[in-house]
């Protein structure tokens, strides 16, 4: 029993590197948040489309525009797991 309380002692005097998870988690929260909004942004085009298919050429633009718009939210998030790589 001494020696497991050794080596808890041992490991629990050592640091631990946490960067990697922090990666993770920010690459992984950072990526759910724009990922829902393009399968709804997709769905209510593709709703939008069906009920009015005159509207297309606007409903495409403002589509596009609603996509890039999320999916700038997902780069910022790879940024930053870049810089929490790298820099911190």
């Amino acid at each position: 029993m001494s020696e497991l309380f050794g080596v808890l002692a041992q490991a629990a005097a050592e640091p631990i590197d946490l960067k990697p998870i922090g990666i993770g988690l920010a690459i992984a929260l950072g990526a759910i948040g724009p990922g829902l909004g393009i399968g709804m942004i997709a769905s209510k085009a593709m709703e939008a489309l069906g009920r009015n298919p005159e509207a297309e050429a606007k409903i495409r633009a403002n589509m596009i525009l609603g996509l890039v718009f999320a999916e700038a939210i997902a780069i910022y998030a790879l940024l930053l797991g870049i810089v929490i790589a790298f820099v911190l």
